[in-house]
């Protein structure tokens, strides 16, 4: 295995969610990364989107590299045949572990814990923290309330118009590989 020429960090469910659409996704971003020598740096679990993602990357022959927190090894399942595996102590270094780890960050469909990732990476943004691009996987317009929600809190004052530019919006995998494509150095 060559070394990856960029990391990309992948914040999804621990669910497949409804449908089949974002399970379909999920492994086409692995597959995807693997193929462009991508390295994967996600959350570590073998199940749901996380586990699809990885499951793909690996079989497309690609590096992976997971981050999990002890007190989730059996919740979600910790996969421990990746590339480089990492257990910490807590989600905060969990998050920091993943984000010092990567070169670019996408946002699959997800729950709390995807939200969570999402607007703490898009805030040190804004703050100036970095400049990764941060791309949401807008599958069947998941992230259309975000993205609406996002409108909302700029045209009531809590934001400059420009908060909209940290963040990109894919409708596919075909998308976010261009995407990434034109983002990275």
């Amino acid at each position: 295995m060559t070394a990856p020429t960029a990391s990309i960090c992948v914040y999804c469910g621990s669910r497949d969610g409804k449908g089949t659409a974002y399970a379909e996704a999920a492994e086409a971003t692995g597959a995807m990364l693997a193929r462009n020598n991508w390295r994967l740096v996600y959350g570590a679990g073998d199940v749901g989107l996380m586990g699809r993602v990885a499951r793909a990357a690996q079989a497309a022959g690609g590096d992976t590299f997971g981050v999990i927190p002890g007190h989730l090894l059996d919740l979600e399942v910790g996969k421990r045949d990746l590339t480089r595996f990492v257990v910490t102590q807590t989600m905060h270094e969990r998050k920091k572990v993943m984000f010092m780890n990567a070169d670019g960050i996408v946002v699959m469909p997800g729950g709390a814990g995807s939200l969570d990732e999402f607007f703490e990476v898009l805030t040190w943004a804004q703050l100036g923290l970095h400049r990764k691009p941060l791309i949401l996987l807008n599958i069947g317009g998941f992230w259309d309330p975000l993205l609406g929600l996002i409108d909302h809190v700029i045209d009531r004052g809590f934001a400059d118009e420009s908060l909209k530019g940290y963040v990109t919006s894919v409708p596919g995998t075909d998308a976010l590989e261009d995407a990434l494509r034109a983002a990275l150095p």
